[in-house]
């Protein structure tokens, strides 16, 4: 059913008040989805169909590597996360049945198919293997927004790769990054593959596809053969000008300033110049101080990883219990563990001096108090990459992630195989996911105008849109009629505005939806023998012969 006035496409005026992102306004106007609730969305037939022609595109990448498709359950019991320590995850939706069984809304399946594999592999013989599946994954998002970008409830494609070692590993995942390549490229979305965190998943390595758009949730450093997440992203350091070096520390005033920017111009210093003190309180440890250089901010990904622990911030009673205080915070005779970003290299630098109205300069960090170094600090534009290119950040959506799990989840799972000798080893594993509905946002959000969405071919609900401005029982509605008919016979999608609404609406829905191809069927071109039709990613225009019209439309969406 194509004709628009029995399909169920409610278009907008406005957006929604509280939408920011252009793919969350336009696929609301465009009456591709519904919102149910916070974070849930629903899909009308519209964007149902772009939604499940992203999937056949990756349903075929993934087999064209050997990857095969299964099904494994939303609702799972809560044993295997309980093995793998991902039961208590903040954001993983727990409940009961009526029994009291404990049970999981997963968010990801490597519980499930790790068990799986772990029951019916028993041979190196078996193995490699790749399995995928498309599956509704549910997440207690605390902060939904966005649209479709950050739900509670989503699609994701997770694919898993079982191997014998680590150098089959490299084999599989290397596929899997060239089918991703290859997925997003047919969906019409630019991308970068970047270094990124392992997160919650674990691992050792792991790579996301990101599609840059002002929307995204996420940063990525960018150079001449250097991409990374800024989460784990490292360059080295802008240089800065140092004041001369002090025997030793001295005190000066600063009255009321507690701000870096403030001590900077009292004392005539860029901020480089100075060691931001940011106390932190990790569990097991207490109240520890990381320093920054002023210009620098921190990045807690970073720290998290380096310390191999979660921390807090420190509350102000902590820290005027056991430091001085706040604004005047610093690490010299402070009593307390130190970690030093890696970019203090100076030796003559302002810092705190843990008492009112006072700092302290030429503070060596060399030479005047004790600290673990490590790289904490968050990438700037302008700092330089290992390949010695200067750094750009650029906002991106992550449409996909993949992750060198290792043994992971096998060895806490039990999912071992048996070599050429009979020895037992864990199974090494790799998992890779990708968001169709990211991927929709991704595109419209990339190639959107001013006057709606201009979808990629590939990914369009319809290829075709052909308005009527012809009224039912007129001539000229014949003659769409008789089109229309030809163009299904033809195979190609084709919507078509047969509504008795007004010219101005169906042209402004036309443009909303942002089909390749509209073909308009008027009076006055079809006078002359002709429809009129604009390709609507470019806005080239064509007059088509009425005769020949269905002919020559598949011949422009097939350019």
């Amino acid at each position: 059913m194509s004709r628009l006035s029995q399909v169920f496409l409610p278009t907008l005026k406005d957006p929604p008040a509280d939408a920011e992102a252009i793919s969350h306004k336009l696929m609301v106007r465009a009456g591709l989805i519904r919102q149910l609730g916070a974070g849930l969305w629903s899909y009308l037939p519209a964007g149902w169909r772009v939604e499940r022609k992203v999937e056949q595109i990756i349903r075929e990448e993934m087999e064209r590597i050997g990857c095969q498709e299964m099904l494994m359950p939303l609702l799972m019991p809560a044993e295997p996360w309980e093995k793998t320590g991902r039961y208590a995850i903040e954001e993983l939706f727990k409940l009961e049945d009526r029994k009291g069984s404990p049970l999981v809304l997963a968010m990801t399946h490597e519980e499930a198919v790790t068990t799986h594999v772990g029951r019916e592999v028993r041979s190196y013989r078996d193995l490699p293997l790749m399995l995928f599946h498309i599956q509704t994954k549910e997440r207690d998002e605390p902060r939904p927004r966005a649209g479709v970008l950050r739900t509670r409830e989503f699609t994701m494609k997770d694919a898993y790769s079982f191997d014998r070692d680590e150098e089959g590993l490299a084999r599989s995942y290397e596929l899997q990054t060239e089918a991703y390549g290859r997925i997003l490229d047919r969906c019409g979305v630019r991308w970068y593959r970047v270094e990124s965190d392992v997160g919650m998943m674990g691992g050792t390595d792991a790579d996301e596809y990101m599609a840059p758009c002002p929307a995204g949730e996420d940063e990525v450093a960018l150079a001449p053969g250097y991409a990374a997440n800024v989460e784990i992203a490292s360059a080295e350091p802008q240089p800065v000008v140092l004041p001369a070096p002090l025997s030793a520390p001295e005190e000066a005033d600063t009255p009321g300033l507690t701000k870096v920017e403030e001590v900077a111009d009292h004392l005539g210093l860029p901020q480089g110049a100075f060691i931001k003190t940011l106390p932190i309180v990790v569990e097991g440890r207490g109240v520890v101080l990381v320093l920054l250089r002023g210009d620098h901010r921190l990045n807690e990904t970073k720290l998290r990883n380096g310390m191999k622990t979660d921390f807090r911030q420190a509350r102000p009673e902590e820290i005027e219990e056991q430091l001085g205080p706040v604004g005047y915070l610093g690490p010299v005779e402070s009593g307390l563990p130190i970690i030093k970003d890696a970019a203090l290299t100076g030796n003559s630098y302002v810092a705190g001096a843990n008492k009112p109205d006072t700092h302290l300069r030429g503070v060596d960090p060399a030479r005047d108090f004790e600290a673990y170094e490590m790289d904490v600090r968050r990438v700037e534009p302008g700092d330089i990459a290992p390949d010695g290119g200067a750094i750009e950040i650029e906002t991106a959506i992550e449409v996909g992630n993949i992750f060198k799990l290792g043994t992971r989840y096998s060895e806490p799972l039990g999912a071992t195989y048996l070599d050429e000798n009979g020895t037992q080893h864990p199974i090494v594993m790799g998992c890779y996911g990708i968001g169709p509905a990211r991927i929709v946002a991704a595109a419209i959000e990339q190639t959107a105008d001013e006057r709606g969405i201009v979808w990629p071919k590939a990914i369009a609900p319809w290829q075709v849109h052909l308005v009527s401005l012809a009224k039912a029982g007129e001539p000229e509605r014949e003659a769409a009629d008789k089109l229309y008919e030809q163009l299904l016979e033809k195979s190609v999608e084709v919507l078509y505005d047969d509504r008795d609404a007004g010219p101005g609406e169906k042209l402004t829905d036309a443009e909303l939806l942002g089909c390749p191809l509209r073909i308009v069927a008027g009076r006055r071109g079809l006078a002359e023998g002709v429809v009129e039709a604009t390709e609507r990613a470019t806005g080239a225009e064509h007059k088509l012969p009425l005769e020949d019209a269905a002919a020559q439309a598949l011949s422009l969406i097939d350019d």
